[in-house]
């Protein structure tokens, strides 16, 4: 499907929207739901986390969504430069340990990844109960001198909360309630 997403999966040729670590794909079907006018894929490599989005967006009939098993750092070998718009980052696994850095799905290797894949405005958004991986995060798109649209360091008491951020994953609805602060990063490459 590399290159062909809107023009042989999808009904319509709308915008390209993928959650990256989508896990039960709540991000995908609620985004898909509030904005029908553009294509969303879900992926993850564990199936059985996957059949939950993909059971939901087929009971609501949601035509214009997706769900794609496979490991993050093969993502060019199933979508062509250029292809995407927006990919959503929703609690990754921070990899907090120093000898994991490659494996952060903000680490320069998987952000070039992105780079390749995005339109040339596409934007990244990162939700996270990770401090460390904000900061991380931060720290990585200034030595790359990417382009920060959004940033907060504790979602819920900022300006910036909105419909599109009010959608919670599982496991944010388990960090709010341990009392932990939500981060929210909105990027370009």
């Amino acid at each position: 499907m590399k290159g062909f997403w809107n023009k042989k999966y999808f009904p319509l040729n709308h915008p390209l929207v993928l959650e990256l670590g989508c896990g039960r794909g709540e991000y995908t079907v609620n985004l898909a739901t509030m904005f029908p006018e553009n294509n969303y894929i879900g992926i993850d490599f564990k199936g059985a986390r996957l059949w939950r989005g993909a059971k939901t967006s087929w009971e609501n009939k949601l035509m214009h969504v997706a769900f794609l098993r496979i490991q993050i750092q093969r993502i060019e070998s199933y979508f062509a430069p250029g292809e995407v718009d927006e990919l959503w980052l929703t609690f990754p696994d921070p990899q907090p340990q120093k000898s994991r850095e490659r494996k952060r799905l903000t680490s320069p290797r998987f952000l070039n990844m992105y780079k390749n894949i995005l339109k040339k405005d596409g934007v990244i958004h990162l939700k996270t109960d990770d401090q460390g991986l904000y900061d991380y995060t931060l720290q990585v798109l200034e030595e790359n001198k990417y382009t920060i649209l959004d940033s907060t360091n504790d979602l819920y008491q900022a300006e910036l909360y909105n419909d599109v951020l009010q959608i919670k994953t599982t496991y944010e609805k388990i960090s709010l309630k341990q009392g932990s602060q939500i981060c929210y990063l909105k990027f370009k490459c």
